[in-house]
């Protein structure tokens, strides 16, 4: 069966697939786009097509800047960077500079970079980065920042090839950012990150600012209403992207030769003010502290914010999981996870317009991965992927939201992080996974039917190049192969996910199921039985496996 589909991707055409270029810039875009080896089949011709029309929808978001910036060397006006897509015509910090690039880094690693590069090349002599980078010009209204620049741009370093030179630019533009929000978003004293206005986290038309300007006062991102009741908010979102960023500003610092204890003493400032201020200790969530140290009650993807930014341990994590995340009354919709507590009588699931009072947004579930696998808690996040890949098979648009009831389309089209979260989930169910730990992940699942019993792919196919070696994976529903330079070298049973350093040797397998996964894995001729729990870890060294972690599987929940 494996040979079947396997032969199907090795007949696939990505220039066939994408069709005619529409612009000069996509010819070198789609070339590193094929260097990456990156390919996809499945048995399902529609899905298959859905991922086709993603790739080509995807090169739409990638644009030359068009705007020049007299006081730096090293940008070009003519370098792609990635547009946030629909009708967000530019780069976003928030989003399209950070996570998007942070997943397009697997894929096309040069256009990444320059949009890393943009804030630093249009970052204010006092230290402001901008939020938005448009053919316009770049923009400082607000801040608008959700995931820590500083993260996604060491995991771009250590997967492309380890850039000192960038690392270096980054780092000092990172770090005059970090002293410029201490400066003007710290005006109680409190040691958090104050949201002076909705916009400032991206939250539009959440209940979570209701009347709270959308803009900072007179347009200046370091000033806040004076006459509003509230503000400013101590933001626990913002104060736990900076102890985040500061976490990787003190890798950054070592990486390059300097002291980072600095750093590390700033981060745990940040995270000590973080649960001081913003963390209910009955409800074991964040919120905002307003101007009259009231904390304002509204549950939102505000915690899965700061649990992307690594804040807590894994028992931490899983209290999360139980009472909010994997909540059914909470925040695990049909489609998972909605922008708002689904028990808040300000819940609204209405998607077809641009809001995070309660719609699934796609910027939220491409955050998700980092916050699970942090804790090694993989195969709760496949129940996210699952009916999300399922609601994909009717995806057009690529919009920016979905129904959390239905699965349908909501706001704008042609959206980076929707267009993003089909090529990084795919891979992360039933690909070949890159990581900055230098590892590569074959995982050894595929699509489920979640939806009127619809075939999403019984059987799926992937291919990439890492280190000079062309790797192919085929999944079937019952067992998994692994190609190396089109020699079979690798077999599992379906359910597990096999990590392997990045010329292919073995180093461990995951429990990607719920169920007890058990078989033999064939590897290089010799066949090692085996039964792996749900996110056990098993050590492999010296021909032999060994459990070193078995954090078991936590649950969902309905109350």
């Amino acid at each position: 069966m494996s040979e079947r589909i396997v032969e199907r991707l090795r007949r696939s055409n990505t220039e066939e697939k994408v069709g005619e270029l529409k612009k000069a810039s996509d010819r070198e875009v789609l070339a590193e786009w094929k260097r990456s080896g990156v390919r996809f089949a499945a048995s399902s011709e529609r899905f298959e097509g859905v991922y086709d029309a993603a790739l080509r929808k995807l090169l739409d978001c990638i644009v030359p800047t068009g705007i020049s910036h007299s006081d730096s060397d090293s940008f070009s006006e003519e370098r792609p960077i990635l547009h946030e897509g629909g009708i967000y015509l530019g780069c976003w910090l928030e989003s399209t500079g950070t996570i998007n690039a942070e997943l397009l880094s697997r894929f096309i690693p040069s256009v990444s970079e320059a949009s890393y590069e943009c804030f630093a090349d249009f970052q204010l002599e006092d230290g402001q980065m901008p939020y938005k980078i448009t053919e316009h010009g770049a923009a400082y209204r607000q801040i608008q920042m959700v995931t820590p620049l500083a993260r996604s741009v060491w995991n771009h370093y250590l997967l492309n090839g380890r850039n000192k030179s960038f690392l270096r630019k980054m780092y000092q533009a990172i770090a005059r950012f970090d002293e410029w929000l201490v400066t003007y978003r710290n005006t109680r004293g409190s040691g958090c990150v104050e949201a002076f206005c909705t916009f400032d986290t991206g939250h539009d038309l959440s209940p979570r600012f209701w009347h709270i300007p959308d803009t900072p006062h007179l347009d200046d991102a370091r000033q806040y209403n004076p006459d509003s009741p509230v503000l400013p908010l101590l933001a626990p979102d913002l104060t736990a992207n900076v102890y985040c960023q500061r976490l990787y500003l003190q890798r950054m610092a070592e990486e390059l030769g300097e002291s980072g204890t600095d750093w590390n003493a700033k981060a745990t400032d940040s995270l000590n003010s973080l649960f001081k201020y913003c963390f209910d200790e009955a409800d074991a969530f964040f919120y905002d502290l307003d101007r009259n140290d009231k904390l304002v009650r509204v549950q939102s993807d505000v915690l899965l914010r700061v649990l992307a930014c690594e804040v807590g341990d894994r028992e931490f994590f899983d209290n999360a999981l139980r009472r909010y995340l994997l909540n059914t009354r909470k925040f695990f919709a049909k489609y998972p996870f909605t922008s708002m507590a689904m028990d808040d009588p300000r819940f609204d699931p209405m998607s077809s317009y641009n809001s995070w009072g309660g719609p699934t947004n796609f910027l939220s579930l491409i955050r998700t991965p980092h916050a699970f696998e942090y804790h090694g808690r993989f195969v709760e996040l496949t129940w996210v992927i699952l009916p999300i890949l399922s609601a994909f098979m009717g995806v057009e648009r690529f919009a920016q939201a979905l129904s959390p009831w239905t699965g349908k389309e909501g706001f704008t089209q042609t959206y980076s992080p929707a267009i993003l979260c089909l090529v990084d989930f795919v891979e992360r169910l039933c690909g070949i996974l890159p990581t900055a730990g230098g590892e590569l992940w074959f995982t050894g699942l595929v699509p489920y039917a979640m939806d009127h019993g619809e075939e999403v792919a019984n059987e799926t196919a992937y291919s990439r190049t890492v280190e000079g070696h062309d790797f192919e994976l085929a999944n079937t529903r019952e067992s998994c192969t692994i190609y190396r330079n089109g020699a079979i070298y690798l077999r599992f049973p379906n359910g597990l996910r096999v990590v392997t350093d990045r010329e292919g040797s073995l180093k461990s397998v995951i429990g990607m199921s719920v169920r007890l996964v058990e078989g033999t894995i064939q590897y290089e001729g010799v066949d090692y039985p085996l039964a792996v729990k749900g996110n056990e870890i098993l050590q492999f060294a010296d021909g032999r496996f060994t459990s070193v972690s078995d954090p078991g599987v936590v649950p969902l929940a309905y109350r």
